[in-house]
Formats: C-alpha cells, structure tokens, sequence
C-alpha cells in the first residue's frame, strides 16, 4: 500500500512549477510570488511545460519502460496515464504562450495571459494543498495558501 505521503504522479508537473518559481524567487528575494510566476511564464521551463514537450517526453520514457516510472519503481495504472493525458491537454490549453503578454500601453495582462497566470496559480495551490495534507509543510516555500 502507498504511503499518505507518496506525491499523486499529477502533482510532478505542479512540483516542477512550484520550485521553479521558488528557484527564482531565491534569486531575487525582493520578488513577489507574483512577479515570480510571471517571471516564471517567460522562462524556457515555461515552453518546455506549455507547449506539452514534459509530458511527451514523459510518456515516451513511461512507454520504453512498459509504463513503470523510473522515480518510483511502480507500474502506472491505464486510469492515471488518462489522467496525465488530460493534465498535458490543459496545460497545453491554459499555458498557451502569445509572445507580448501585455498590452502596449497599458500594462494590463492580456485575458490569456491572466487565464495562464491563473492556471499556474491554482497548480501550485495543490501543490501546497498536498504538502499541507500529507503534513510535509516543509516542502511548502512559496506560502500560497496561507
């Protein structure tokens, strides 16, 4: 049986985020969570995730392994494969990448930017949620649901 704290394989996508944006967060400490996540939505990660090459790339290691993760050892069920499936289409879908974020002259975010923004956020937020929940709150750094 899986321990209470072995991470769901659809928080992987939502870890990689999460430190990644800690990650800059650390290098500019003066950041908000904010201004991290959108430094985060133009960062080569960023297209690595949105544009569904993660969970490609995933999929194709997955299938040269018979469907056993490498990082836990565990043959990964047809249910959860769909699951992921469906992860990598939203991330598609809600990180769509448009190359000016912003409008010109009046530093709005665009809708679809504000819609990515939103998606990254609420990914983290599980995150945060799972940490929380499994009692690991030392793996939770940003403190997004605080």
């Amino acid at each position: 049986m899986e321990s209470d704290t072995d991470k769901p394989y659809v928080l992987r996508v939502a870890e990689l985020i999460y430190l990644k944006i800690f990650e800059i967060k650390q290098q500019n400490q003066e950041m908000s969570n904010i201004q991290a996540f959108e430094v985060f939505m133009t960062t080569k990660d960023y297209d690595f995730i949105s544009s569904g090459e993660f969970h490609d790339l995933w999929f194709l290691e997955l299938k040269k392994n018979d469907y056993v993760d490498k990082i836990t050892g565990k043959k990964i069920n047809n249910e959860t494969i769909k699951l992921l499936e469906i992860q990598k289409d939203s991330m598609v879908k809600f990180l769509m990448k448009i190359p000016k974020l912003y409008y010109a002259k009046s530093h709005f975010p665009l809708e679809i930017s504000q819609r990515a923004f939103d998606h990254l956020w609420r990914v983290c937020e599980s995150y945060e949620m799972w940490c929380k929940e499994t009692k690991q709150k030392q793996l939770i750094k940003l403190k997004i649901i605080d």
